[in-house]
């Protein structure tokens, strides 16, 4: 597998496989270069600072399809075996046609506006053409399974009247369809281009730019000088660099590939078959998009669905990556221990103490960087105001100087990542050679946590100052070791710059058409009312389990994500399936965030990416370790079978993902007691602990899984969770309620089309109420007590209370009260006994098999 080879698989599946020559390669470049720099003008202060070049959300996003498609067609060939470096003249004029059809809201902004809802015939013209060209980009760019898709929901909107009873609807026009997919915000235009538009198209820039610096390299390359020479090393390394480049990438076979090339030889050379060292790879790779703060471009949209912060959204997507990555090493270890490999030998020996410090220091290091920004330089802001951010400016300045002067020094001694190695290099040189790199992460977290800047503005300050890094780096270090033309040194840091421009927006093609093309899909939802089918249709396939319809739910994000880019996946998953999950759970007496349904959906489609048949990271791992594709695939999904269960578990167990925890210690139980259940729950999946399982330890382990991830399964067996209280007594609960909490009742009436349903809702209250009138009125409910009921005569609209469905004349059955019980983690104590009998016995058996 050779780096043309590699560097060619990058660009089949993310940046376009075209690169001609002349002046179709100068357009080719320019073009891209043009798309980022007006992404930066867009997110930047400038516009509103200068009042010049203003634009609303949709002309945004009107100009960024039009870029998206103009490249979709120029970048990526019509075939596989079309020429690659040649445009041909019908691909041009395919070029513009839907890249002005993509244009034609912001260059008729104002006309359209003053028709809206009356479209001319011009009009659907334009619209037509721009969905058949949209479908064609999307084909080129994704190949055929996304534009299938969206092609059978564009059918779905016309044939309404002909299809089964269960999904008919009346159907629509041509025009009333193109209108409301093409002209308005509903379709194509929409959230999910929006979130691409703001937030997306800039961390993939910040990333480029992250990788054309260099740090890409030297994220494997600190991963590799600090845990190569543990059992196993390189694939442990491979696990944690490919973490690392999920910080910079929204793709998998991108995150395989740059990874990849250097650790999967290393892996095979310390004893790993090609196909377990090409799964490794993958599974490590596809959970490179669970690792905040990109995670696949999944967590801009996440932040627009759900209706959270994007702080909140990472915190939630935090400890359940975190578990994940911990859990692989651990797998790579065990696989290690069975075959009886060893790491590469260090060129320095190194104490057990450097060891563990190097592992626990590799995991922890992102965290202790977030920490440090937060609790160590976050105080600034109360101690200065506003004067903080010069200061934290001019100090961030100073410390960048300063680990230049020190990566200049250590340079030269690393290792080169695309040399044969047979030791692992000193991990003190390397890791001083690229310090530098972590600041841009510093400001990225600076801004959101600290300044609470949106994603967008947070990517564009960071992205300026990688900008700063990409100029200054090489003549800086140039001067600094009195070696090199200072001046030459300058313009290679220009060309770097310009470079990660364009390679930035060639990134965001693919994920400019699929956010568009996925567009479709919820347009369609939004017109025809599908949504609203899918949820009897849910519960009768699931037959009212809430189970059932998880792994329902399930499979359909596996299938769809086969053939679907992470993003769109999310997309049209998480609008057909999010909705049905929380209104059945509700229905069933469970009270589901919405975070949870999302983050649900979003892992099952990143698993597809290793699932056969289709998985194109296992299809890009398996030519670089020369293995079949298939089983690499099969053996990536099993060492994914850990992240699998992970979704199950956080669903029934919130606290997995940090909600419901306001103390320290309870911070910390959590994360020990989920770090202890993945582990088990790996040793379980490989057969293999201290030594080999026999079928009850196995089974034992399983349990035990089960236990630290939902202790609360048993305790309730114990100790019921909630007490019901009759509806007449609503205002004497809420009058017993702390500020944060929220009312949990069971409400039942008869919806608009005369269904009887009975729901669990929460409905918080406004803080600032006082008495309990005030707070049930906060909630959006006027109540009349009729007998022994109470009945709701009103809801305020846009209330909690209208949002979660409560209609009028509907009777509140009971409210639930948490019960004074123990904590639940109590039901830790007798399994930690259980977990170490068990070492003991594994133990005792290797004892006495010598």
């Amino acid at each position: 597998m050779t780096q043309a080879n590699v560097q060619d698989m990058v660009a089949q599946a993310d940046t376009g496989a075209r690169n001609p020559k002349g002046l179709a390669g100068r357009i080719l470049w320019v073009v891209p270069v043009c798309w980022s720099l007006f992404q930066l003008w867009y997110a930047s202060p400038l516009p509103f600072i200068f009042d010049f070049g203003v634009l609303n959300d949709t002309q945004a996003r009107s100009i960024h399809l039009m870029f998206a498609i103009f490249l979709a067609f120029t970048a990526y060939p019509a075939m596989k075996n079309s020429s690659r470096d040649h445009i041909p003249l019908i691909d041009w004029i395919l070029a513009l046609l839907g890249s002005f059809s993509a244009a034609y809201i912001y260059l008729f902004y104002e006309a359209l506006a003053g028709r809206s809802g009356a479209p001319t015939t011009v009009d659907i013209v334009v619209s037509v053409i721009g969905m058949v060209l949209l479908l064609e980009a999307t084909r080129r760019a994704l190949g055929p399974p996304l534009m299938m898709v969206a092609m059978v929901f564009l059918a779905y909107t016309f044939a309404g009247p002909y299809m089964p009873d269960v999904i008919a609807h009346k159907g629509a026009s041509l025009n009333k369809a193109m209108s409301h997919l093409w002209l308005t915000t509903e379709g194509v235009f929409g959230v999910a281009l929006g979130v691409s538009t703001s937030f997306v198209f800039l961390f993939v820039l910040f990333g480029a730019m992250l990788e054309r610096a260099g740090a890409g390299a030297y994220f494997i390359k600190v991963a590799f000088s600090l845990l190569g020479h543990m059992r196993g090393g390189p694939a442990k390394a491979a696990v944690v660099a490919s973490g690392l480049s999920g910080l910079v990438s929204g793709s998998s076979i991108a995150n395989v590939v740059t990874t990849g090339t250097f650790t999967i030889p290393l892996m095979k050379r310390v004893g790993f078959p090609g196909t377990k060292a090409g799964a490794v790879e993958v599974a490590a790779s596809t959970n490179g998009q669970l690792t905040p703060p990109i995670m696949g471009a999944a967590a801009f949209l996440m932040v627009e669905y759900v209706g959270i912060s994007y702080v909140e959204v990472i915190k939630a997507a935090a400890l359940p990556a975190i578990i994940s990555y911990i859990a692989l090493i651990y797998i790579v270890h065990l696989e290690a221990c069975k075959a009886g490999m060893e790491g590469l030998p260090r060129r320095k020996t190194v104490t057990l103490l450097q060891s563990v410090l190097s592992f626990t220091g590799t995991i922890l290091a992102l965290g202790a960087i977030s920490a440090i920004v937060y609790y160590g330089v976050g105080w600034t802001k109360s101690a200065f105001g506003s004067a903080a951010t010069p200061i934290v400016t001019l100090a961030l300045l100073a410390s960048y100087i300063g680990l230049v002067k020190i990566s200049s020094r250590y340079v030269d001694q690393t290792v080169d990542i695309n040399e044969e190695l047979n030791e692992v290099p000193e991990p003190g040189p390397t890791l001083k050679s690229g310090l530098h790199f972590l600041l841009p992460i510093v400001v990225l977290v600076w801004c959101l946590t600290v300044e609470r800047f949106s994603p967008g503005l947070s990517a564009f300050w960071a992205t300026v100052f990688m900008i700063f890094i990409l100029l200054t780096q090489r003549p800086l270090m140039a001067f600094m070791n009195k070696t090199g033309d200072i001046a030459a040194q300058a313009k290679v840091g220009l060309n770097d710059f310009f470079e990660s421009l364009a390679s930035g927006a060639r990134n965001m093609i693919g994920i400019g058409v699929a956010t568009a093309a996925a567009g479709i899909v919820v347009g369609v939802v939004t017109l025809t009312g599908i949504g609203l089918v899918m949820t009897d249709f849910v519960e009768f396939i699931s037959g009212g389990s809430v189970i059932m319809m998880l792994i329902f739910t399930a499979v359909i994000s596996l299938v769809l994500g086969m053939g679907l880019p992470t993003t769109a996946n999310y997309i049209v998953v998480s609008t057909l399936m999010a909705p049905v999950i929380v209104t059945l759970g509700a229905q069933h007496g469970l009270i589901i965030p919405l975070i949870a349904v999302h983050l649900f959906v979003f892992y099952f489609g990143i698993l597809a990416d290793d699932t056969p048949p289709v998985g194109l990271a296992a299809f890009a791992a398996s030519a670089i370790a020369k293995s079949d594709p298939i089983r690499t695939g099969i053996q990536g999904f099993t060492y994914d079978i850990r992240t699998a269960i992970l979704p199950f578990m956080f669903v029934f167990n919130t606290q997995l993902l940090l909600i419901g925890i306001d103390t320290w210690w309870h911070l910390m139980l959590t994360i020990f007691s989920a770090i202890i259940a993945m582990l088990l729950f790996s040793a379980a999946t490989q057969g293999w602990w201290f030594t080999k399982n026999k079928w009850w330890e196995t089974l034992l382990l399983l349990a035990l899984t089960f236990t630290f991830f939902r202790p609360g399964f048993w305790w309730d067996m114990l100790y019921p969770e909630h007490e019901l209280h009759p509806g007449t007594e609503i205002y004497q609960v809420t009058q017993r309620l702390h500020p944060g909490e929220a009312l949990k009742l069971v409400v039942s009436g008869d919806k608009m089309n005369g269904e009887h349903v009975t729901k669990t809702v929460r409905l918080p209250f406004d803080e600032r109420a006082k008495t309990a009138e005030e707070r049930v009125s906060s909630m959006g409910l006027m109540l009349t007590e009729k007998g022994q009921d109470m009945i709701v005569d009103m809801v305020e609209f846009g209330s909690p209370a209208e949002a979660s469905g409560i209609d009028f004349d509907w009777k509140i059955d009971s409210i639930i009260v948490e019960s004074e019980r123990p904590m639940k983690e109590w039901v830790f104590v007798p399994a930690l006994f259980l977990t170490l009998l068990l070492i003991w016995n594994q133990k005792r058996r290797i004892r006495s098999s010598k």
